[in-house]
């Protein structure tokens, strides 16, 4: 369902300000808790700082590459400034959608002065794409079922180990990221697995790998699955996004452990639409500015588990903000969990996805 909803600093402030405002930025999101960790991260303290401007949401983001084509095509795009996970705006910026910008001029540098492009490193995957936020696939395990005697587990292979850690898993219904653990856990190099997996040979020891456990394997194709299955104690271990296993951990105080070790994160940012005007662009582009600067990123993790895309917020991750635990040990970014990871390669995967995919069903079928 579609909400949107406008957003002044205050009672106080808007009647000072009058109904015009000098600034009405259209911002679209995914809603609920992600938005609301926008909201009071970034929002709140701009409107703030800018008692004359407004923000109105719009909760269209699974729909915004759809919805942008339209848009453009109609010569109307309504919208200011879109949140899109990385593989969306690279489609976007490839279509001429969304706008390519320069990290130097439009982004902040970090507090501890790194310039923006430093800052952000390598998860500036697209020239229109804006990060704010890492997330990744990991996996859980029932820790109250780690046999007696064996220490738990820390390495990702340990889903592989059936003899060690007997129980059934739970992995996503689909190639991608099962290949690469497969891959890793079968000797190829983590800088060789995409070059390995671009091989009908490499395909094919990925799925040989998946072979060993495939009769103890639980399916999921919705990211609430594994944490459901972890929960009842149907499986040992599974995968699925470190938000929800944050969520199962600290707030249902389920007996379940964290295993970051390759972890894959992936990303989600902001990408600003192709043509808006001179005026709306300024404006757009001081909120962007605002938005993803050290500071506001590393409050964002102060309400969600999803780690800051800059290197310099990640020391001044805090609190969770109801709950009052120390955020900066759930974060996939925090160096303790980021020892060992892996970035989503959204290139092979958006040439290769198609056949990976088919070869992938046919043998789940077999």
């Amino acid at each position: 369902m579609k909400l949107t909803q406008t957003l002044l600093a205050g009672s106080a402030l808007a009647l000072v300000a009058g109904a015009a405002t000098a600034q009405d930025l259209t911002l679209v999101s995914w809603g609920g808790a992600y938005q609301t960790s926008q909201q009071k991260a970034y929002v709140e303290p701009y409107l703030e700082n800018n008692p004359g401007a407004s923000v109105t949401w719009d909760e269209s983001s699974a729909e915004a590459v759809a919805k942008l084509r339209a848009m453009n095509e109609a010569g109307n795009v309504t919208w200011d400034l879109v949140d899109v996970v990385a593989s969306d705006a690279i489609r976007l910026c490839d279509e001429g959608l969304a706008m390519e910008y320069d990290p130097e001029e439009l982004l902040a540098e970090g507090d501890d002065g790194t310039s923006a492009e430093d800052d952000f490193g390598d998860l500036i995957v697209s020239d229109c794409f804006i990060p704010q936020i890492v997330y990744s696939t990991t996996f859980g395990y029932r820790t109250d079922m780690v046999p007696e005697g064996v220490d738990a587990p820390t390495d990702v292979c340990a889903v592989f180990d059936l003899e060690t850690y007997p129980g059934k898993r739970s992995l996503e219904k689909r190639p991608i990221n099962n290949m690469e653990w497969a891959l890793y856990c079968d000797g190829v190099a983590k800088d060789e697995i995409y070059d390995v997996l671009a091989t009908p040979e490499g395909q094919d020891q990925a799925l040989a790998k998946l072979d060993t456990i495939k009769d103890d394997v639980i399916w999921w194709s919705a990211g609430a699955d594994t944490p459901q299955l972890l929960a009842d104690g149907e499986v040992f271990m599974g995968s699925t996004y470190n938000g929800r296993l944050f969520s199962v951990i600290v707030e249902q105080d389920q007996p379940v452990g964290m295993l970051w070790d390759m972890q894959v994160f992936d990303l989600d940012g902001w990408i600003i639409p192709a043509g808006l005007s001179d005026e709306k662009l300024a404006e757009v582009e001081e909120f962007v500015k605002f938005a993803t600067d050290t500071q506001r990123l590393a409050d964002q993790a102060a309400y969600i588990s999803y780690g800051p895309a800059r290197l310099s917020s990640a020391p001044l991750v805090g609190q969770h903000a109801d709950l009052g635990i120390e955020m900066a040990p759930h974060m996939p970014t925090d160096p303790e969990n980021a020892k060992n990871t892996l970035l989503y390669n959204y290139e092979f995967w958006a040439d290769y996805r198609d056949d990976i995919d088919a070869k992938f069903q046919a043998w789940l079928a077999q």
